[in-house]
């Protein structure tokens, strides 16, 4: 039985390896079939089909039927994907619980440390880096306003504004009730319900009409500084400078007041 590769390779959603996916599509096609004829169906070698089948049954894809010679009895297709959900929510939930654990533990403690000897060590010129993919971006602004202790300044875009509400309002908020001051910049077209929203928990300023720049400062000390249009770039393709560097953050914090209605 011929199946076409891009098929195959689908099935990789239901966390099936090529020879699994192979052994699946032929018991479904058959109903009810032995290690065998399933090996001679989906071209996988016989010397492994038992073990993939043995596979399969773990994860719930088929059901053994026991007699001479050993049968295979598909179950539908429905089925095996609620099977691999709560599989997957369950693994999830594991390993949350592992994380979780982690967090006040010794090891957690070692790392911290290394972390921090390490930190004493790097050059403050080095504090900086270069983030591509919005996500990615996002990813260490969120970082950047948990640890947050005193201020968080934040210029964005009509669209950006849209974005970091559903991405950032929590930990800002959070920030908030921690005493941080949280101040947004953001054009006057922007949308008026995220502006009230957002005024529950920050101040919330008016950007001059036309300015597109998009920015993070956080302590007057850091900052993370958008390089790309967000009107003309794929958030594939958005990035962003993040550095350490309060001189330049405290200077450039005087232009943005300037910039500010």
């Amino acid at each position: 039985m011929i199946v076409p590769k891009d098929f195959l390779n689908k099935l990789k959603d239901f966390g099936l390896n090529s020879y699994e996916s192979k052994l699946w599509i032929a018991l479904l096609s058959r109903g009810v079939s032995t290690a065998g004829e399933l090996s001679d169906i989906s071209n996988v070698p016989r010397s492994r089909a038992y073990d993939v089948l043995e596979s399969l049954e773990k994860k719930g894809f088929i059901i053994v039927k026991m007699g001479k010679p050993i049968k295979y009895l598909a179950v539908p297709p429905a089925e095996v994907v609620e099977r691999v959900k709560k599989k997957v929510a369950e693994d999830a939930d594991e390993r949350n619980k592992v994380l979780t654990g982690l967090k006040d533990s010794e090891v957690m403690g070692e790392l911290n440390t290394l972390h921090t000897d390490g930190i004493k060590l790097v050059d403050p010129t080095d504090r900086s880096g270069a983030f591509r993919g919005r996500d990615r971006v996002y990813e260490h602004m969120t970082t950047m306003i948990k640890n947050a202790q005193k201020s968080v300044t934040i210029m964005t875009s009509k669209d950006g504004l849209d974005r970091k509400f559903e991405v950032l309002a929590a930990p800002l908020r959070k920030a908030a009730k921690s005493g941080v001051a949280i101040k947004v910049a953001v054009t006057g077209d922007a949308n008026k319900e995220i502006v009230k929203e957002m005024a529950k928990f920050a101040q919330v300023k008016a950007a001059k009409d036309g300015s597109n720049a998009r920015f993070c400062v956080v302590d007057n000390k850091e900052m993370l500084l958008f390089l790309t249009d967000d009107v003309k770039v794929h958030k594939s393709y958005d990035c962003a400078v993040w550095v350490e560097a309060p001189l330049f953050v405290n200077y450039f914090n005087g232009l943005v007041d300037k910039e500010l209605k």
